[in-house]
């Protein structure tokens, strides 16, 4: 099927890291990593990926994971990112 071809993958994560581009959430990049990730495993042919449907999520989704992980820890929320109200308008 189509999820066993390594360049499906790489051309999903190539679509995934255009759409961080154009809605820098820094969400999209995790995943655009984990299927490089899967599309790499497969083009290496690593074992137990053979055309396994639920190994390759199981591998995007961990490898989406951990780069979200080492994304959000190296870049982090900027300071001031969140607006916090301490006081209302209506307060006297």
């Amino acid at each position: 099927m189509w999820w066993s071809l390594w360049w499906v993958w790489l051309v999903a994560a190539i679509l995934l890291a255009i759409l961080e581009v154009v809605a820098p959430a820094q969400i999209f990049l995790g995943f655009a990593i984990g299927a490089a990730g899967v599309g790499l495993a497969l083009l290496l042919g690593i074992p137990g990926l053979g055309g396994s449907a639920p190994a390759m999520l199981l591998l995007f989704a961990v490898v989406s994971l951990v780069a979200w992980l080492v994304i959000r820890r190296a870049v982090g929320v900027r300071e001031g990112q969140v607006k916090v109200f301490e006081h209302d308008i209506n307060d006297d």
